[in-house]
């Protein structure tokens, strides 16, 4: 007679926050200014105001977008700003930054929306190995929201998860 196999993990008490579940839907956009710059470099303010008016903005209807500048270009704050004033009639969110900076405001926007008492004395995983791009940051940000309630927290998988915190009796 063999033996049953038992899935141990399934059977556990282990409570997973999966970040990825609350990953927003929607295309990511990064807008680079330099396009709108004398060489990618100089800011021309007649010219770079003529060219945000007759850009296509509407292309970028219901995007994440991150605003920034691929050259070493000193910018002045006004110009992210005025082109911040186009976009933001057609997007769902803009930041400046990369991609990276614009996840990162995606999640502080969500997690503090979230309900935490549910892990209250619960062994918690902070599921790692995400298929969706979630920052670093955000994992960061989850695990300050769990600490208060959940007795322990780990991240990883629960076949090889790292323990990071347990509540002190």
């Amino acid at each position: 007679m063999q033996d049953e196999i038992v899935n141990k993990v399934a059977n556990s008490a282990l409570e997973v926050f999966d970040l990825e579940d609350y990953y927003p839907m929607g295309i990511r956009t990064q807008i680079d200014i330099s396009q709108w710059l004398i060489e990618g470099f100089l800011l021309k303010e007649k010219d770079f105001r003529e060219a945000l008016k007759n850009y296509d903005w509407a292309q970028f209807q219901n995007h994440f977008v991150a605003i920034h500048c691929s050259t070493d270009a000193i910018i002045p704050a006004w110009a992210t700003i005025l082109v911040t004033t186009y976009i933001s009639t057609f997007a769902k969110k803009v930041v400046l930054g990369n991609l990276n900076d614009l996840e990162t405001a995606l999640f502080q926007e969500i997690l503090p929306t979230l309900d935490y008492s549910k892990y209250q004395d619960k062994s918690v995983i902070l599921k790692g190995c995400s298929k969706k791009p979630v920052p670093e940051s955000a994992y960061i940000m989850a695990v300050q929201k769990l600490q208060p309630f959940a007795k322990s927290i780990m991240y990883g998988e629960a076949c090889s998860a790292v323990p990071l915190y347990k509540k002190s009796k």
